[in-house]
């Protein structure tokens, strides 16, 4: 059985099985036929994502943005939820099978404000047998994804097990496991605020808000939509944004200045809402900032941000921080289950007491 990280973003879908990821836009769309293909810039798989799923065929990430005639792009949960990640999510797990069938045992995340709501029904959507037809090139494939097991997380925890684990599940900072320190997880729809107290979830220092990079994108569209009269859907922005320029009908647009304002705005509301819910908690040791989101906002952070502050990922891309972990964790799971520790191991309960030891919540 595989196990399989998986994050099904308003902004992107990843997936990790510890060897290689996957990262495509969360966009679904129709599948129009195309009647002439040029043999020019194809692309690879990720490019030319065109499933059947349920009986419906769908293009998904960059193939539904070029191609599809009616396309799906939600910042709402009950709406991804409803009609979007399952097919998200199973076209992640598409990517790790071969033809043939495949059986997965998979962790992911939600957002805090969303966990208790729409755990239950997450699990319920993605256990079980799905049946999958992936086209490439002129070529089908059937495949059968077998989902045994779907454990569903808070999504910055998944950057906490990232920070405190190795890749086969092993704590190997059990000092910093022993501490309280504070989680900002900058997504693209929202912001994930959490304090963990020796690995203990703390209810009231956690809380989702809506500052997430779209809110940067909303502006930076606004403003385009002033100088140009082109509404820009907001998942057409991540390359230009990135670029710090956009091109419209053959002029040149510079993003740069705009970008570097509402970065900035963004990132003191983030440390306001953070310095009020976090009011009490003025014992954190550090404050650890992760998600897509931190790429960008990271270094405005570490200047506003009173106190220590820690990056989770700098040398990798920071939208696998969390599905990294979710693996990780999936890993010591199947450790503990199967009560088998490597050398030296001690149970993640054990792992961060020093006496009397207690079970913890994870």
């Amino acid at each position: 059985m595989e196990y399989l990280g998986v994050d099904v973003g308003f902004g992107y879908t990843k997936a990790y099985d510890g060897d290689r990821s996957v990262i495509f836009k969360s966009i679904i769309g129709d599948a129009a036929e195309i009647q002439f293909q040029s043999g020019f810039s194809e692309g690879g798989e990720l490019e030319n994502l065109h499933l059947t799923i349920d009986d419906k065929e769908y293009y998904v990430g960059d193939m539904a943005e070029k191609q599809s005639n009616v396309r799906e792009f939600t910042l709402d949960q009950n709406t991804l939820l409803e009609n979007s990640a399952k097919v998200m999510a199973l076209t992640a797990l598409a990517l790790f099978t071969s033809q043939g069938s495949r059986e997965f045992s998979v962790v992911t995340g939600l957002p805090i404000r969303y966990f208790k709501q729409y755990r239950t029904r997450y699990v319920n959507m993605l256990e079980g047998q799905h049946k999958v037809i992936t086209h490439y090139h002129g070529e089908s494939q059937e495949k059968t994804i077998d989902i045994r097991k779907v454990r569903v997380l808070p999504q910055p925890f998944g950057s906490v097990f990232n920070l405190l684990m190795n890749n086969h599940g092993r704590i190997v900072d059990k000092d910093v496991a022993r501490q309280k320190f504070g989680i900002i997880d900058i997504g693209f729809r929202t912001t994930d605020y959490s304090i963990t107290d020796r690995l203990r979830y703390i209810e009231r220092g956690s809380r989702t808000t809506d500052t997430g990079i779209s809110k940067a994108f909303s502006l930076i569209s606004r403003k385009i939509l002033e100088q140009s009269g082109i509404n820009v859907e907001l998942f057409r922005l991540f390359e230009p944004v990135k670029k710090g320029r956009i091109r419209i009908r053959g002029k040149e647009f510079s993003l740069a200045d705009l970008r570097e304002e509402v970065m900035r705005q963004l990132s003191t509301a983030i440390v306001s809402d953070m310095e009020r819910l976090w009011v009490d908690d003025w014992d954190v040791e550090f404050v650890l900032l992760t998600g897509g989101g931190s790429a960008d906002l990271a270094p405005i952070l570490e200047k506003l941000i009173e106190g220590q502050t820690r990056v989770i990922s700098a040398d990798t891309d920071m939208r696998l921080a969390n599905v990294i972990g979710y693996l990780k964790y999936a890993k010591y799971i199947d450790l503990m289950e199967k009560r088998r520790q490597l050398p030296g191991e001690e149970p993640l309960e054990e792992a961060v007491q020093e006496e009397q030891p207690e079970k913890q919540e994870a």
